[in-house]
């Protein structure tokens, strides 16, 4: 049986899976099984910074293959894993790295160290935040229907609105013995890509600092370049105590890791928590050539320029498309906000050889590979402006 002749129905349907197959990719375009070319605007969900088929990845892979090192388990030393941690904490304010395979098992660990370090079992989640699928990410995520059918989730886990302080003070703090954790994105992705006010976050640290609860940072969909910085933080003059990033970190490759202050980590010991996976030498050694691709200066300085111009051409077609309530975002992370629902847009625009996604019912998000060229960036929103007459 061939690839193209296995049946969908063997796989189990969690998603609903539209368009063509797939075969190959090429820069920012996805190839389908009958050569028609599509300007991939979703990026594998933000995990495709580099696009499709570039040479730092496939390099890496094929370096990482010549050494026979796949896998070792992490009972032992393996050189990749540790020069990736180093490279990481270079280019932040964290002191140690811890490795997983996703963005969920990477907010699942934050939780769990900061409950170890504060001796506090409580959460504090935003409204509009989208932090995993597992359960207690599960349970800090601010989507009811998914939350839903999987109820009762992870107890100790409070979603407060975005924006007042005064439900906020009372959820961290409840006389310094509630939380341990303040979980928020940066700039929230699911949750219709909102950039959060930096005023907001400054004050969150001030709140953390006070209640001895850790603030992490979930930068799983806008870290590793996406706004136009390495982190986002970086734009916000905010410096947290831990950070969750995932998707684009090897490249494709399942990998996600939290950054965190030594003093957390020294809250833990061996046998706190563990991976089976998490930092191997394959996916860790792409993660370094990638983590040093997009960290140059050069490409992030192309990424801000880039998100630039699509932030003034994504504004000059609200302007005349009534369907467009606004437009939001920061670099190449943007969303467009409909007078009505988005998904038969994602379809429309997918038949003229444009991929978007939602971002909520009412939401375009746009989330073009880091390397995306002007010109095919005004492709795609050319295509958008024909969907949206």
């Amino acid at each position: 049986m061939t690839a193209t002749s296995a049946p969908a129905a063997a796989l189990l349907g969690v998603y609903a899976r539209v368009g063509p197959v797939f075969a190959g990719g090429d820069g920012a375009e996805l190839i389908a099984e009958d050569g028609t070319r599509y300007l991939d605007f979703v990026a594998g969900i933000g995990v495709n910074a580099l696009g499709y088929n570039h040479p730092v990845i496939r390099g890496a892979i094929e370096r990482a293959l010549a050494t026979g090192l796949i896998h070792v388990s992490n009972l032992y030393r393996s050189e990749p894993g540790e020069r990736l941690a180093e490279e990481l904490v270079s280019r932040s304010f964290a002191d140690q790295v811890f490795f997983c395979n996703s963005g969920a098992e990477a907010n699942e660990a934050a939780f769990k160290f900061a409950r170890k370090w504060s001796g506090k079992p409580g959460i504090v989640a935003f409204s509009g935040g989208f932090h995993g699928r597992l359960f207690a990410s599960l349970a800090a995520t601010d989507r009811p229907e998914y939350r839903r059918p999987f109820e009762p989730l992870v107890p100790g886990v409070e979603i407060v609105p975005l924006g007042d302080r005064a439900a906020t003070e009372r959820a961290v703090s409840a006389g310094g013995k509630k939380a341990g954790a303040v979980i928020i994105e940066p700039v929230q992705g699911e949750g219709g890509v909102h950039p959060v006010d930096p005023a907001w976050l400054a004050w969150l640290r001030q709140l953390c600092d006070a209640s001895g609860a850790a603030l992490i940072f979930d930068e799983v969909q806008c870290g590793l370049g996406r706004t136009g910085t390495f982190f986002a933080y970086e734009q916000m003059g905010v410096v947290p105590d831990m950070v969750t990033i995932a998707k684009p970190l090897a490249g494709g490759l399942p990998m996600g890791a939290v950054l965190l202050k030594e003093a957390i980590g020294s809250a833990l010991a061996p046998g706190d928590h563990a991976t089976t996976f998490g930092g191997g030498p394959l996916v860790a050694g792409v993660a370094l050539e990638v983590v040093r691709a997009i960290a140059a200066p050069e490409f992030l300085a192309a990424v801000r320029r880039a998100g630039e111009w699509l932030a003034t051409r994504l504004e000059r077609l609200a302007t005349c498309r009534r369907r467009v309530q606004g437009v939001r975002g920061r670099g190449l992370m943007w969303g467009i906000e409909l007078t009505e629902p988005a998904a038969p847009f994602v379809g429309s625009a997918r038949e003229r050889g444009l991929l978007v996604a939602t971002a909520g019912p009412t939401v375009l998000r746009l989330l073009p590979p880091l390397v995306v060229t002007l010109d095919e960036l005004e492709r795609g929103v050319a295509i958008l402006e024909g969907v949206l007459e």
